[in-house]
């Protein structure tokens, strides 16, 4: 089995330790993945997010998973695209990684990832998606700890410019460039 995977999918269905959630900065339910996590999770889910305090861009945070299949939720803000200059980039970056680091401090073996920022966040498909696999990918290259990330796309178009992101990585990471 591969660490990495590009899948079609819900990922509040996915059998996983740890679900990514692409969150505001409030925690307190939205839209797209945001609001579908807090549905399936249950009123529970609002009552730990309102124990955080909320989060800033490009960080994480964790609750229990509540009525979800995983175990826990890691909720992280993508960037709003606001053409590219307010390194929106290392902010995305840096949610895919805080993401990561923390679902390792939480001894997850296992991790679904939305595509963030990529809905009412606005940022280009293509682009978001070249930052994830390069976050992802670099991050798995030196952990020994999580056994499957997977990346859940909830429609065709999300997952072919997820794995075409993916093939570019790899060719530059077996490249060395």
């Amino acid at each position: 089995m591969k660490r990495f995977q590009i899948i079609p999918g819900d990922i509040t269905a996915q059998k996983v330790d740890a679900l990514v959630n692409a969150a505001n900065e409030t925690l307190l339910g939205g839209g797209g993945v945001d609001g579908a996590i807090h549905r399936a999770a249950g009123p529970e889910l609002l009552e730990a997010c309102r124990a955080l305090g909320g989060c800033a861009t490009g960080d994480a945070k964790a609750t229990r998973g509540c009525g979800l299949s995983a175990a826990w939720v890691i909720h992280t803000v993508g960037p709003v695209w606001r053409g590219g200059h307010l390194k929106e980039a290392d902010l995305l970056a840096s949610c895919y990684r805080r993401s990561l680091e923390l679902a390792c401090s939480l001894k997850v073996r296992t991790l679904a990832f939305p595509s963030i920022s990529t809905g009412a966040y606005g940022y280009p498909l293509d682009q978001a998606a070249a930052v994830a696999v390069a976050a992802i990918g670099d991050f798995l290259v030196t952990d020994r700890h999580l056994s499957q990330v997977c990346m859940v796309c909830f429609s065709k178009a999300v997952q072919d410019a997820y794995e075409a992101a993916w093939r570019a990585w790899r060719y530059r990471a077996e490249e060395g460039v």
